[in-house]
């Protein structure tokens, strides 16, 4: 178990004599000279795919068809849903970005007469440029024209490539939204600028579909985004924010609570008919070895037949907007065993929300009795109209859930895709209100239920061996952030001040004389910045940091 924890763990290392600042002149060498390049992977979609972009909305495709490229081979189509309601479809990119950087951007569209006589009725495409601070909330919007059918034709007509220009600042309301729909033009500029708190520049290419369900699409070709003053950040990385490793002897209350009982009178066994009572118990929950035990056993208490644990973080922590979100866990199998790992909206108990308008993420969940699988699902929307959205992932035999597995959420504006083992299985698109806010974590082995078919009591008894456990090895929250280093600071005194990163969980290490082999030992309790007064009897000193 620690050798999988450490071989995901990034290390920065310095050898703080001379390492950390030649690594760092080299890097700011490097960022003045990329400046002033198109910041886009794959502009023209000359990979022959959608590589590098992430997609919303179902009809997006790259053709090499009919000599229409309006450079190389390749270009992107793209048309509405034909849902007879208000639709939006496209592409976008994220690169990371700094406050007072400047870009410039366009892009090339085409519209093809005999597809409709090009885009018409209620649609309208545009190109913008939106600066996203760290949980991807729009600070800053850019826009070129809105195109409809008169506007096209005024720009030139269908069938000829227009070059759009991102030059109009715009208005926008819910900073959170993917779609900004387009608002007033506030502004006319040269440059696009990101203002304070900028962490990305988000690319996007926008087709926006009215409820007459007109036909038509548009081609896109040869995207540009320069940026022309400034630095280019270093690429981010997946590092953990946030994480309960178990590696204590007893469950963290700061980060952990419990619901308990059955949940009567409001919703009595959980809204799911289940069979058990859950308590806080250390028959129930604990931790041992590195991992967390959730325990249900067969017992008569407080009038039912079962108990389990139901875990939580509500109140305590909530989930970034946007991340990647990941267990290692092994599952019980049997007849009635339901665990889950799951999230609910942070704003469940807010006036008028509940459930399921809060949403709710089932990152993994199992039926007991064919251990075989796993599911994961989405759910949101009124009381009285659900929605749902779900995939399940089939173990090659003879693996199963009662295996360990690693089951990843990674959860982007607009999009959520569920992993195991690193396969993805699902990938929900088009997503908006209420997979754009906070969640809280949920952990449990529920017995009997809906979901599992309502067994009897006697029926699990008969084909389930108790006690049954889920066992979790980690909870792990990441976010694409600067990369994990150490900077070096030399001060008047002789003295160094080693500084990283706040906002990304990790610890510091030290070994003398060799970089390599030897004992890392952690130097507990530090944080940054960090006070190395050089000893003269060690010929070196390397520091690294280690996450989680």
């Amino acid at each position: 178990m620690n050798i999988m924890k450490t071989s995901f763990a990034p290390h920065s290392l310095c050898q703080i004599r001379w390492l950390a600042v030649s690594t760092a002149l080299a890097a700011t060498l490097l960022l003045n000279a990329a400046a002033q390049t198109n910041l886009l992977s794959n502009p023209g979609f000359e990979s022959g795919s959608l590589s590098g972009w992430t997609t919303f909305g179902p009809n997006n495709s790259v053709l090499n068809t009919g000599g229409y490229a309006h450079s190389g081979s390749y270009y992107y189509k793209v048309y509405g849903q034909f849902n007879t309601s208000y639709n939006y479809t496209g592409i976008y990119q994220d690169n990371p970005a700094v406050p007072g950087n400047t870009y410039t951007a366009d892009g090339w569209t085409y519209s093809l007469g005999s597809d409709g006589g090009g885009i018409h009725g209620q649609d309208l495409i545009w190109i913008e440029v939106s600066f996203r601070d760290s949980s991807y909330n729009t600070l800053a919007l850019y826009r070129s024209t809105v195109v409809n059918s008169n506007i096209l034709y005024s720009l030139g007509g269908v069938n000829k490539w227009i070059d759009l220009q991102i030059t109009n600042q715009c208005s926008y309301t819910n900073a959170s939204a993917l779609i900004l729909l387009p608002g007033t033009v506030t502004n006319t500029v040269s440059t696009l600028v990101a203002p304070p708190g900028t962490a990305y520049v988000q690319y996007q290419v926008v087709f926006e579909q009215g409820p007459d369900n007109a036909n038509g699409s548009m081609y896109f070709d040869d995207l540009t985004l320069n940026q022309t003053s400034g630095t280019i950040p270093p690429a981010p990385q997946w590092n953990i924010v946030w994480s309960d490793e178990f590696n204590g002897t007893s469950i963290d209350t700061t980060k952990w609570t419990f619901d308990l009982g059955d949940d009567c009178p409001t919703n009595c066994n959980w809204g799911n008919q289940e069979l058990e009572y859950y308590t806080s118990r250390t028959n129930n929950a604990y931790v041992a070895n590195g991992v967390l035990h959730i325990v249900a056993r067969q017992e008569s208490y407080a009038g039912y037949s079962f108990t389990s644990a139901r875990m939580k973080t509500q109140g305590l922590y909530s989930t970034p907007v946007y991340g990647r979100l990941e267990w290692r866990a092994k599952l019980p199998s049997g007849v009635g065993m339901w665990p889950a790992l799951w999230m609910l909206g942070t704003n469940i108990t807010s006036p008028g929300v509940g459930w399921p308008l809060c949403g709710e993420i089932d990152v993994v969940e199992n039926n007991g009795a064919t251990p075989t699988w796993v599911q994961g699902s989405l759910h949101w929307g009124p009381s009285n109209g659900e929605i749902s959205q779900t995939a399940t992932y089939n173990f090659v035999s003879p693996d199963s859930v009662t295996n360990w597995h690693t089951y990843d959420l990674v959860w982007n504006p607009g999009s959520i895709q569920f992993y195991v083992d690193g396969n993805v299985y699902e990938n929900d698109t088009g997503l908006s209100t209420p997979f754009n806010a906070p969640f809280f974590f949920i952990m449990n082995v529920a017995v009997g239920g809906t979901y599992v078919g309502n067994p009897s009591v006697a029926q699990i008894e008969a084909g389930t061996t108790f006690p049954a456990e889920m066992q979790v090895d980690y909870v792990r929250v990441y976010e694409q952030t600067a990369p994990l280093a150490i900077s070096v600071a030399t001060q008047p005194d002789g003295s160094f001040t080693l500084s990283w990163p706040t906002n990304i969980v990790c610890h510091l290490q030290v070994q003398t004389n060799s970089v390599v082999g030897g004992y890392w030992s952690d130097l507990t309790g530090t944080t940054s910045p960090y006070v190395v007064i050089p000893d003269p009897s060690q010929s070196a000193v390397f520091y690294r940091l280690e996450s989680p």
